[in-house]
Protein backbone atom coordinates (compact mmCIF):
# COMPACT_ATOMS: atom_id res chain seq x y z
CA UNK A 1 0.00 0.00 0.00
CA UNK A 2 1.02 3.77 -0.23
CA UNK A 3 0.46 6.06 2.27
CA UNK A 4 -3.10 7.72 2.12
CA UNK A 5 -3.14 11.45 2.13
CA UNK A 6 -5.58 14.07 2.42
CA UNK A 7 -6.45 14.37 -1.05
CA UNK A 8 -6.73 10.91 -1.18
CA UNK A 9 -9.54 10.78 0.89
CA UNK A 10 -11.11 13.73 -0.87
CA UNK A 11 -10.65 12.05 -4.13
CA UNK A 12 -12.72 8.38 -3.01
CA UNK A 13 -15.94 10.83 -2.76
CA UNK A 14 -15.32 12.04 -6.16
CA UNK A 15 -14.93 8.67 -7.54
CA UNK A 16 -17.75 6.76 -5.77
CA UNK A 17 -15.26 5.05 -3.38
CA UNK A 18 -17.25 3.96 0.30
CA UNK A 19 -14.04 5.08 2.94
CA UNK A 20 -14.08 2.68 6.04
CA UNK A 21 -13.05 4.23 9.29
CA UNK A 22 -11.89 2.84 12.60
CA UNK A 23 -10.39 4.17 16.02
CA UNK A 24 -7.15 2.61 17.16
CA UNK A 25 -5.51 3.53 20.60
CA UNK A 26 -2.79 1.82 20.81
CA UNK A 27 0.38 0.46 18.84
CA UNK A 28 -1.04 -3.32 18.29
CA UNK A 29 -4.51 -2.15 17.50
CA UNK A 30 -3.06 1.03 14.81
CA UNK A 31 -0.67 -2.25 13.54
CA UNK A 32 -4.02 -4.76 13.04
CA UNK A 33 -6.21 -1.94 10.95
CA UNK A 34 -3.33 -0.37 8.79
CA UNK A 35 -2.12 -3.84 7.92
CA UNK A 36 -5.61 -4.61 6.99
CA UNK A 37 -6.02 -1.62 4.95
CA UNK A 38 -8.10 0.68 6.68
CA UNK A 39 -7.17 3.79 4.80
CA UNK A 40 -8.05 6.18 7.90
CA UNK A 41 -7.43 5.63 11.46
CA UNK A 42 -9.00 7.69 14.14
CA UNK A 43 -7.62 8.60 17.60
CA UNK A 44 -10.84 9.28 19.17
CA UNK A 45 -11.64 11.05 22.35
CA UNK A 46 -13.98 7.74 23.17
CA UNK A 47 -10.47 6.37 23.89
CA UNK A 48 -11.96 7.66 27.08
CA UNK A 49 -15.02 5.40 27.50
CA UNK A 50 -13.67 2.08 26.10
CA UNK A 51 -9.81 2.34 27.26
CA UNK A 52 -10.09 4.53 30.44
CA UNK A 53 -13.79 3.75 31.37
CA UNK A 54 -14.64 7.00 31.79
CA UNK A 55 -18.55 7.59 31.80
CA UNK A 56 -18.22 9.91 28.86
CA UNK A 57 -15.80 12.06 26.45
CA UNK A 58 -15.65 15.21 29.11
CA UNK A 59 -13.11 13.79 31.22
CA UNK A 60 -10.24 12.99 28.35
CA UNK A 61 -7.37 15.88 28.47
CA UNK A 62 -4.79 16.88 26.04
CA UNK A 63 -2.12 14.76 27.33
CA UNK A 64 -3.92 11.71 27.16
CA UNK A 65 -4.55 12.25 23.36
CA UNK A 66 -1.12 13.10 23.03
CA UNK A 67 -0.40 9.49 24.81
CA UNK A 68 -2.40 7.40 22.40
CA UNK A 69 -1.84 9.50 18.95
CA UNK A 70 1.70 8.67 19.56
CA UNK A 71 1.04 5.17 20.25
CA UNK A 72 -1.25 5.01 16.74
CA UNK A 73 1.31 6.45 15.08
CA UNK A 74 4.47 4.56 15.79
CA UNK A 75 1.92 1.25 14.78
CA UNK A 76 0.89 3.02 11.48
CA UNK A 77 2.61 3.06 7.91
CA UNK A 78 0.05 3.34 5.16
CA UNK A 79 -3.29 5.12 7.02
CA UNK A 80 -4.40 8.60 7.70
CA UNK A 81 -4.01 8.83 11.32
CA UNK A 82 -6.90 11.64 12.66
CA UNK A 83 -6.66 12.71 16.42
CA UNK A 84 -9.89 14.45 17.98
CA UNK A 85 -9.26 17.43 19.90
CA UNK A 86 -10.82 16.63 23.63
CA UNK A 87 -13.20 18.67 25.86
CA UNK A 88 -11.88 22.61 26.12
CA UNK A 89 -8.65 22.20 24.25
CA UNK A 90 -10.56 24.26 21.08
CA UNK A 91 -14.00 25.97 23.00
CA UNK A 92 -11.48 28.20 25.69
CA UNK A 93 -10.07 30.52 22.23
CA UNK A 94 -8.68 30.54 18.62
CA UNK A 95 -5.31 30.27 20.10
CA UNK A 96 -5.73 27.34 22.33
CA UNK A 97 -7.49 25.44 19.31
CA UNK A 98 -4.17 26.54 17.22
CA UNK A 99 -1.53 25.23 19.72
CA UNK A 100 -3.69 22.30 20.74
CA UNK A 101 -3.58 21.08 16.84
CA UNK A 102 -0.26 22.00 16.41
CA UNK A 103 1.14 19.79 19.27
CA UNK A 104 -1.49 16.50 18.03
CA UNK A 105 0.90 17.36 14.73
CA UNK A 106 3.93 17.17 16.29
CA UNK A 107 3.46 14.02 17.95
CA UNK A 108 2.17 12.51 14.46
CA UNK A 109 -1.48 12.97 13.49
CA UNK A 110 -1.82 14.33 10.41
CA UNK A 111 -4.99 15.87 10.70
CA UNK A 112 -7.54 16.71 13.76
CA UNK A 113 -11.50 16.29 14.74
CA UNK A 114 -13.62 18.61 16.52
CA UNK A 115 -17.35 19.23 16.76
CA UNK A 116 -19.51 21.87 16.24
CA UNK A 117 -20.77 23.50 12.70
CA UNK A 118 -21.55 27.03 12.31
CA UNK A 119 -20.01 27.82 16.02
CA UNK A 120 -16.56 26.56 15.15
CA UNK A 121 -16.18 28.01 11.76
CA UNK A 122 -14.10 30.58 12.81
CA UNK A 123 -11.99 28.21 14.67
CA UNK A 124 -11.85 25.60 11.91
CA UNK A 125 -10.92 28.23 9.62
CA UNK A 126 -7.67 29.15 12.30
CA UNK A 127 -6.56 25.72 12.41
CA UNK A 128 -6.57 25.39 8.75
CA UNK A 129 -4.76 28.82 7.97
CA UNK A 130 -1.71 26.97 10.11
CA UNK A 131 -1.72 24.54 8.03
CA UNK A 132 -2.96 21.54 10.07
CA UNK A 133 -6.35 19.91 8.26
CA UNK A 134 -9.28 19.46 10.21
CA UNK A 135 -11.80 16.78 10.01
CA UNK A 136 -15.74 18.42 10.83
CA UNK A 137 -18.25 16.68 13.08
CA UNK A 138 -21.84 17.27 13.19
CA UNK A 139 -25.10 15.65 14.40
CA UNK A 140 -25.01 14.17 18.14
CA UNK A 141 -21.89 15.39 19.23
CA UNK A 142 -20.59 13.53 22.30
CA UNK A 143 -19.07 16.72 24.08
CA UNK A 144 -22.27 18.18 24.01
CA UNK A 145 -24.53 15.61 25.78
CA UNK A 146 -25.63 17.91 28.51
CA UNK A 147 -26.88 20.11 26.31
CA UNK A 148 -28.64 17.46 24.38
CA UNK A 149 -29.76 15.25 27.39
CA UNK A 150 -27.96 12.51 26.37
CA UNK A 151 -26.89 10.74 23.21
CA UNK A 152 -29.94 11.04 21.33
CA UNK A 153 -30.64 11.28 17.63
CA UNK A 154 -30.47 14.72 16.10
CA UNK A 155 -32.41 16.27 13.60
CA UNK A 156 -35.66 14.22 13.23
CA UNK A 157 -37.20 18.16 13.21
CA UNK A 158 -37.78 19.93 10.53
CA UNK A 159 -36.18 23.02 12.69
CA UNK A 160 -33.27 20.82 14.08
CA UNK A 161 -32.37 19.44 10.34
CA UNK A 162 -32.24 22.86 8.73
CA UNK A 163 -29.51 23.65 11.39
CA UNK A 164 -27.42 20.87 10.73
CA UNK A 165 -27.23 21.30 6.61
CA UNK A 166 -26.21 24.57 7.94
CA UNK A 167 -23.94 23.19 10.03
CA UNK A 168 -21.87 20.92 7.51
CA UNK A 169 -22.22 23.79 5.08
CA UNK A 170 -20.38 26.00 7.61
CA UNK A 171 -17.52 23.38 7.77
CA UNK A 172 -16.70 22.75 3.94
CA UNK A 173 -16.82 26.33 3.78
CA UNK A 174 -14.27 26.81 6.89
CA UNK A 175 -12.06 24.51 4.66
CA UNK A 176 -12.37 20.81 6.81
CA UNK A 177 -11.59 18.14 4.43
CA UNK A 178 -14.15 15.39 5.59
CA UNK A 179 -17.25 15.79 8.19
CA UNK A 180 -18.39 12.84 10.66
CA UNK A 181 -22.19 12.48 10.38
CA UNK A 182 -23.09 11.13 14.37
CA UNK A 183 -26.56 9.91 15.17
CA UNK A 184 -29.07 11.49 12.38
CA UNK A 185 -31.69 9.91 10.31
CA UNK A 186 -30.35 8.31 6.87
CA UNK A 187 -32.21 10.81 4.80
CA UNK A 188 -30.99 13.76 6.34
CA UNK A 189 -27.30 11.75 5.75
CA UNK A 190 -27.76 11.85 2.44
CA UNK A 191 -29.20 15.29 1.88
CA UNK A 192 -26.28 16.67 3.45
CA UNK A 193 -23.67 14.02 1.48
CA UNK A 194 -25.60 15.59 -1.52
CA UNK A 195 -24.54 19.01 -0.49
CA UNK A 196 -21.15 19.29 0.34
CA UNK A 197 -18.07 18.29 -1.77
CA UNK A 198 -16.28 17.18 1.11
CA UNK A 199 -17.22 13.23 1.87
CA UNK A 200 -19.04 12.88 4.78
CA UNK A 201 -18.29 9.86 7.18
CA UNK A 202 -21.10 8.51 9.02
CA UNK A 203 -21.72 6.70 12.13
CA UNK A 204 -25.45 6.36 12.92
CA UNK A 205 -26.23 7.97 10.10
CA UNK A 206 -27.58 5.56 7.55
CA UNK A 207 -25.91 3.74 4.57
CA UNK A 208 -25.49 7.21 2.51
CA UNK A 209 -22.54 8.54 3.69
CA UNK A 210 -19.45 8.87 1.77
CA UNK A 211 -17.83 6.46 4.48
CA UNK A 212 -18.41 4.91 8.04
CA UNK A 213 -16.76 4.64 11.62
CA UNK A 214 -17.04 2.53 14.10
CA UNK A 215 -15.16 2.10 17.85
CA UNK A 216 -13.04 -0.95 17.23
CA UNK A 217 -13.83 -2.21 20.84
CA UNK A 218 -17.56 -2.21 19.22
CA UNK A 219 -16.52 -3.82 16.35
CA UNK A 220 -14.81 -6.76 18.21
CA UNK A 221 -17.26 -7.28 20.93
CA UNK A 222 -15.06 -6.30 23.44
CA UNK A 223 -17.75 -5.11 25.28
CA UNK A 224 -21.07 -7.21 25.70
CA UNK A 225 -23.31 -4.84 27.98
CA UNK A 226 -23.51 -1.89 25.12
CA UNK A 227 -24.37 -2.33 21.61
CA UNK A 228 -25.75 1.04 20.22
CA UNK A 229 -28.42 -0.30 17.52
CA UNK A 230 -26.14 1.21 14.75
CA UNK A 231 -23.49 -1.08 15.57
CA UNK A 232 -22.44 -3.78 13.33
CA UNK A 233 -20.65 -6.97 15.92
CA UNK A 234 -18.21 -8.81 13.90
CA UNK A 235 -16.46 -11.16 15.98
CA UNK A 236 -17.43 -11.93 20.16
CA UNK A 237 -13.80 -10.84 21.02
CA UNK A 238 -14.65 -11.20 24.67
CA UNK A 239 -15.53 -14.47 24.96
CA UNK A 240 -12.72 -15.40 23.04
CA UNK A 241 -10.28 -14.10 25.56
CA UNK A 242 -12.22 -15.04 28.48
CA UNK A 243 -11.84 -18.48 26.87
CA UNK A 244 -8.03 -18.20 26.91
CA UNK A 245 -8.06 -16.54 30.25
CA UNK A 246 -9.57 -19.72 32.19
CA UNK A 247 -7.33 -21.89 29.98
CA UNK A 248 -4.29 -20.33 31.26
CA UNK A 249 -5.14 -20.09 34.83
CA UNK A 250 -6.60 -23.97 34.92
CA UNK A 251 -3.12 -24.84 33.37
CA UNK A 252 -0.94 -22.73 35.91
CA UNK A 253 -3.08 -24.16 38.68
CA UNK A 254 -3.16 -27.84 37.25
CA UNK A 255 0.62 -27.59 36.81
CA UNK A 256 0.30 -27.71 33.24
CA UNK A 257 2.14 -24.61 32.72
CA UNK A 258 4.82 -23.77 32.06
CA UNK A 259 5.89 -26.95 30.53
CA UNK A 260 9.39 -27.92 29.29
CA UNK A 261 9.00 -26.46 26.13
CA UNK A 262 8.42 -23.37 27.98
CA UNK A 263 11.49 -23.44 30.21
CA UNK A 264 15.21 -22.65 29.90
Amino acid sequence: MKKITIPDIMKMKAEGKKIPVLTAYDYPFARILDEAGIPLILVGDSAGMVFAGYENTLPVTMDEMRYHTKAVVRGNKNALVVTDMPFLSYQVSIEDAKKNAGLLVKDGAEAVKLEGGVNMEDTIKAIIDMDVPVMGHIGLTPQSIHRMGGYRVQGREKKQSKKLLDDAKAVERAGAFSIVLEGIPADLAKEITDAVSIPTIGIGAGPYCDGQVLVIHDVLGLYDDIKPRFVKRYVNLKGIISSAVNKYADDVKQGKFPGKEHSF
